[in-house]
């Protein structure tokens, strides 16, 4: 079994989940798996993952998971913690075909249940594939070595970093043992981890807030248009200043620094940059505070795209005293074994609001238009409406 723990998942899918119980328990969505880099996936892989699949619906929330979560994130009530305690995976919300060496994967079902899978069903695939395919990697020491050695650049730096990889790691166990090393250094320099259980086993901090989806719902919810200032405002609704860092660009940074205003610009801490030039992204970002009569100083950008320490450098020379800055590393912390990492998302697809008949398909316009997905035809229609050319 490789996915053995309940909160072996990133923290942000149990914010939004508490977002979506409090607001939206009653709608309906549909997930979907692409292999952006058309990984070619070993024979009965989709055989194996579901029985993996199949396995989590074991897994619970345990006393000392509750404990912790309770103690360490302040901002979920009582109520919700309880909720979690009876919440169980349901493997058949999601369907998967195989064809050839590719794979389909779906998921389908109450927005409140299913927001749960993503993550630790893009780990899972992970780790299973490069279990199955059994490419060589570098040895535990070696890749130690390799996360101490960023870990003393950071340092020297004088940054913030985070670990954010769960979702691409090469295994369970590399994570633990990149964790465990990031864990070494001071608190000024390692703040935390993304995931959860390893928060909760190296004593550290659980580190997220929301993601795309978040943006994404409210768009086939509310219209593309008012997406970006209705999801804030739910945000806020819901918890009250907590979880400050807004995410900036499901719909482009350009649309949503235009709904980014005052009240907005002065309540949430910062914003995070996830795709696109990170340079570009700063000098946007600062002229949108100084615009506003904030000082930029006082806020802080998140940078977690693609980063290895050659971009983390350029973008620290570039940054500082401009902004406050903090960094959430991925991929390079939890796959840099001397394998290639699987290029894979899993998005949301579509939304069926409560009694609704028809699905409404949703898209994410990154900043890098490489990284858009959802249908053309929705596409077409979000850029036209938000008059992005």
């Amino acid at each position: 079994m490789i996915i053995k723990h309940f909160t072996d998942n990133d923290l942000y899918k149990f914010t939004m989940q508490y977002g979506v119980v409090s607001l939206y328990p009653s709608d309906i969505v549909k997930y979907k798996f692409t292999n952006r880099g058309s990984n070619k996936f070993p024979k009965n892989f989709a055989k194996e993952l579901r029985k993996e699949i199949d396995e989590m619906a074991n897994l619970k929330l345990t006393d000392e998971e509750y404990q912790f979560m309770k103690e360490k994130c302040y901002y979920l009530p009582q109520s919700y913690l309880d909720f979690l305690r009876g919440f169980r995976f349901d493997p058949s919300e999601i369907k998967i075909n195989e064809i050839d060496d590719k794979i389909e994967v779906e998921i389908e079902g109450f927005w409140y249940r299913t927001i749960l899978w993503e993550v630790p069903l893009m780990a899972l695939i992970s780790e299973l594939n490069f279990k199955m395919t059994g490419e060589k990697v570098l040895s535990k020491e070696e890749r130690i070595e390799k996360a101490d050695s960023k870990m003393k650049l950071y340092q020297q730096l004088g940054i913030k970093v985070a670990d954010f990889g769960t979702r691409r790691r090469y295994s369970f166990e590399n994570q633990d043992t990149i964790v465990n090393t990031l864990n070494k250094y001071s608190k000024s320099t390692f703040v935390g981890t993304s995931n959860v259980y390893l928060a909760m086993k190296y004593k550290t901090t659980p580190i997220g807030t929301h993601a795309h989806e978040w943006f994404m719902f409210h768009a086939a919810k509310y219209g593309y248009k008012m997406a970006n200032k209705v999801a804030l405002e739910n945000w806020v609704k819901v918890y009250r200043g907590d979880l400050g860092i807004a995410l900036s660009d499901t719909f482009t940074t350009e649309v949503f620094f235009r709904d980014f205003d005052t009240l907005y610009a002065k309540l949430f801490d910062g914003v995070r940059h996830d795709s696109g030039s990170p340079l570009e992204f700063a000098d946007k970002t600062i002229k949108h505070y100084e615009k506003l009569r904030i000082n930029p100083l006082s806020k802080t950008i998140v940078f977690s795209d693609g980063l290895d320490p050659e971009m983390v450098k350029t973008i620290v020379n570039y940054c500082k005293g401009r902004i406050g800055m903090s960094f959430g590393i991925g991929t390079n912390f939890t796959n840099d074994v001397g394998v290639k990492p699987l290029n894979m998302v899993i998005k949301l697809k579509a939304v069926k609001g409560c009694g609704g008949k028809e699905w409404t398909e949703v898209v994410k316009l990154s900043d890098n238009p490489g990284k858009h997905t959802g249908d053309k035809i929705a596409i077409k229609l979000a850029k036209d409406v938000l008059d992005i050319k």
